[in-house]
């Protein structure tokens, strides 16, 4: 059975103060609610020691980002063995922010998912098009290439800890959700590219979420889909009743 993952991403919000309170109002939740679904908060660097202390924590940490880099002088850049040091056990990478205002291109995302996964973190790789992409009917080979050049380098026993976040870009805080049979469609197509690539048990075992305003009213109906494994959840992430709601989705199934 594939892991079921609802991840937040915080982005840059939340100061240490506030983003302590989140994480421990989730918390609560999960003990109060126990579910068979892995929850992560992506939470920016300040909070990743903070939130690994909570007691009884039941929330799995991820780091919005790593460097290419072990170590050296590049200023405010953080190593993924830093990010490891902290007790956080996932990096969130290739995230469509970080390609569009850093210019991160699929070899530098290749190099990231290097780092993370040699220094004891697991990823959370994201993969999207953009609308322009999206009209032009060119995303599923876009989409191909950035898991070609980017993941694909990597072995059937690396593959076990990668969880892959499909978002398409014209779906993030636009309000605008990609109905849960266009996710599905391209869920099935990532699969499928991993069981060309590797075989049907790596497809198989590999959790594909879908990243793309989704929230406590379209959860279900996208969680409901056979490829859909989960959401990876930015605004909704940032209210723990919202967040809690988005949990609970996979009751049903």
């Amino acid at each position: 059975m594939r892991k079921k993952i609802v991840a937040g991403n915080w982005k840059m919000n939340n100061n240490l103060s506030d983003g302590v309170q989140l994480s421990l109002e989730v918390n609560k939740f999960l003990n109060d609610n126990p579910h068979d679904v892995e929850v992560i908060l992506g939470v920016p660097f300040i909070h990743l020691q903070s939130v690994n202390e909570i007691e009884n924590k039941k929330i799995n940490v991820a780091a919005q980002d790593c460097s290419t880099h072990q170590s050296g002088a590049y200023t405010g850049e953080i190593s993924a063995s830093m990010i490891e040091s902290t007790g956080a056990n996932y990096v969130i990478i290739g995230h469509s922010e970080r390609r569009m205002y850093h210019n991160e291109s699929n070899n530098d995302l290749a190099k990231k998912v290097n780092s993370a996964l040699s220094n004891g973190l697991k990823v959370i790789f994201c993969c999207g098009e953009s609308l322009p992409e999206r009209e032009s009917k060119s995303y599923f080979n876009l989409i191909e290439r950035q898991l070609e050049e980017s993941l694909f380098h990597l072995s059937e026993k690396q593959m076990e800890d990668v969880v892959i976040a499909y978002e398409p870009i014209w779906a993030i805080g636009t309000g605008v959700t990609a109905s849960s049979e266009q996710a599905q469609e391209m869920h099935k197509f990532i699969r499928k590219l991993i069981e060309t690539k590797y075989n049907q048990n790596t497809a198989d075992q590999t959790s594909i979420l879908y990243g793309g305003s989704c929230k406590p009213t379209n959860a279900n109906d996208l969680f409901s889909k056979e490829d859909v494994d989960g959401g990876l959840i930015g605004g909704a992430s940032l209210k723990a009743s919202d967040f809690s709601q988005i949990i609970t989705s996979f009751n049903d199934f």
